[in-house]
């Protein structure tokens, strides 16, 4: 019996000394597979870097399993720590270098739990919007957004005014109507074909819904500008112009029957839900094929010197068929993204090559249409608007034909990964542009979210947030949004350039999912009235953002911003009264209150 006792614990024994070099293994394997699957998805090879944490990482489990019990389940759960860390942080991505794949990999993520799962995560099904609530005299409606608490343009309790001062170190925020700035124009978005086409996939009652989630005034944004582009962008089904015929010396060719087929009906709905015909500009991607240095519309490339009068025309016919098909433009920019040499449709223009464009060409033939269409020049983005201006604007003779700058916002290195980690948002230099020209005009013309649809992405609600403020506090009278509506992939895009917009259209389900981008643009063009004037705002702290308008009809109305992890509590000071409230974190909360006894002043 003690033979057969000793024989047993030996082959015990044995067993476990198999199952433990098993386990070793086995967690080393999955330990190091964990990054390879990860990359494998962002469709990159693994960098040299990661080799140590994926060695240490595996070196831990390979130890732990050839010790006991807890230890083991110890080790084991530090190093999926370890791992979850980095998967959240995707630290192993961004400070290698990765910036485009941690990205693309949250992107795919996201994408991928909306399509097997359904998952909205911030999104909420389309719905139309409450009222916008009436301040009654002496208190101050509130409407707010958070991440935290889900709401979306939600109404709550009134605040009222006091005859209080603000006590020493607390958060203030003045307002005062007697110092006023700019006009506000509106908001907008664009028309492209993309748009038109998923829209289109919806059952018609969701592409009501969309469409007066945009435009109705009462139970959606209220917005009043809109944006196309004269001949194929990348949000187009492939490249095509107005002007299909090779060498078309005299745009006899020249055509809209393409727009007739999706974009122009959609932009007459646009027109009723509204109530009133929208302000339309017209952008440029490329012009035709031909009249260009390299053959082709997409990857870079110039416009010809001999078809520079010749394209300056087509931008006349383009406004007078429209006109003709009973949407007439209010302007054009003279070329989207003049200095993006990109895979899809552009044509560069230096700083002096589209100053002389416009003085040589583009603005006589403009004004010679009588048609009063403005022109707006760069059409890119913020980091050299300022030198670009100044280029134009020191040309008298091309300046006189250029109504205002317009830009759009990408560059900022906290959301694009190409941008300079140095910083290149640049909001400063909308203010410079002012100071060089106060007399013209500043635009944002596009805006939207790289790598995907990025649905439910709070983040991009404090983007928009954050870049309406600064911008409109920096002079800015209008904001053009890029398309209006995406699929559930973020396109469709011919290069693949997949973005997000303020709504999806998940035609799979056929679901409209309504952005927390598309609420962060309510808090603004719901209670900001075309013809407001920006008046002084300003707070004694960084940790809140804030812009006001004074509006036509008499009311005041502050915007503020909280991108911090905490409560702020602060107060609104207007005319030696004031009002207490909180700003939670991660929200956007619009104040309005009545200003009867403003309402006359000029």
């Amino acid at each position: 019996q003690a033979a057969a006792l000793a024989g047993a614990e030996s082959g015990g024994a044995q067993g476990r000394g198999r199952v433990r070099p098993q386990r070793a293994m086995l967690s080393s394997l999955v330990c190091i597979a964990c990054p390879l699957v990860a990359a494998a998805v962002c469709k990159v090879w693994l960098n040299w870097l990661l080799f140590p944490a994926i060695l240490v990482s595996g070196a831990l489990l390979s130890t732990s399993a050839v010790w006991e019990g807890w230890i083991w389940l110890l080790l084991s759960g530090l190093t999926l720590a370890w791992w979850s860390y980095l998967w959240s942080k995707t630290w192993w991505l961004v400070c290698w270098g990765w910036r485009k794949e941690s990205s693309e990999l949250r992107a795919w993520t996201s994408r991928q739990f909306n399509r097997t799962f359904g998952t909205t995560w911030c999104a909420r099904l389309a719905a139309p919007l409450g009222k916008v609530p009436v301040p009654e005299p002496g208190f101050v409606a509130v409407v707010r957004s958070a991440r935290s608490t889900g709401e979306c343009l939600d109404s709550l309790p009134p605040l009222e005014f006091k005859d209080e001062r603000p006590v020493k170190g607390e958060i203030t925020l003045v307002i005062d109507p007697g110092v006023r700035f700019q006009e506000f124009t509106g908001f907008g978005t664009a028309f492209t074909e993309s748009s038109a086409k998923v829209l289109a996939k919806l059952s018609s009652a969701n592409q009501e819904r969309v469409i007066d989630a945009y435009f109705d005034k009462e139970t959606g944004l209220g917005f009043n500008i809109g944006r196309l582009h004269m001949n194929s962008c990348d949000f187009s089904d492939g490249n095509w112009t107005c002007c299909e015929r090779e060498d078309d010396r005299d745009l006899s060719s020249f055509s809209v029957d393409r727009y007739e087929k999706a974009m122009l009906p959609l932009i007459r709905k646009a027109n009723k839900a509204a109530g009133t015909p929208l302000t339309l500009l017209a952008s440029p991607w490329s012009p035709p094929a031909w009249m260009k240095d390299t053959g082709a519309m997409c990857a870079g490339g110039k416009l010809k010197p001999d078809c520079r009068e010749l394209w300056a025309k087509h931008y006349v016919l383009f406004a007078k068929a429209l006109k003709e098909k009973g949407l007439p433009l209010w302007g054009f920019s003279v070329q989207n993204e003049p200095d993006g040499h990109s895979p899809w449709e552009n044509c560069l223009y230096g700083p002096e090559e589209e100053r002389d464009f416009i003085r040589d060409h583009l603005g006589p033939a403009l004004e010679a249409s009588g048609m009063d269409l403005k022109l707006i020049a760069w059409d890119h983005n913020r980091d050299e608007l300022f030198l670009r201006a100044h280029t134009i604007y020191s040309d008298p003779d091309a300046a006189k034909y250029v109504w205002g700058m317009g830009w759009h916002w990408y560059g900022d290195p906290r959301y694009e990964w190409w941008a300079d980690a140095a910083g290149q948002a640049c909001f400063d230099n909308v203010r410079l542009v002012h100071e060089l020209r106060p007399d013209k005009h500043l635009w944002v013309t596009e805006t939207c979210q790289e790598l995907g649809p990025h649905i439910g992405d709070w983040s991009l609600a404090e983007r928009y947030a954050e870049s309406i403020i600064r911008d409109f506090n920096n002079w800015c009278e209008a904001w053009v949004d890029w398309n209006m509506v995406l699929d559930e992939r973020g396109g469709p895009n011919h290069v693949d350039n997949e973005c997000s917009a303020p709504i999806i259209a998940d035609t799979e389900r056929d679901r409209v999912l309504l952005q927390p981008s598309y609420y962060a643009f309510g808090h603004f063009s719901r209670h900001i009235q075309p013809g407001a004037r920006r008046v002084l705002c300003g707070s004694n702290r960084d940790c809140i953002e804030a812009t006001a308008f004074l509006n036509p009809n008499g009311t005041l109305v502050a915007v503020v911003l909280n991108q911090t992890k905490h409560n702020k509590d602060f107060s609104i000071l207007y005319k030696g009264k004031l009002a207490r409230t909180t700003a939670i974190p991660h929200s956007i909360t619009t104040y309005t209150f009545s200003a009867e006894h403003l309402k006359n002043k000029s």
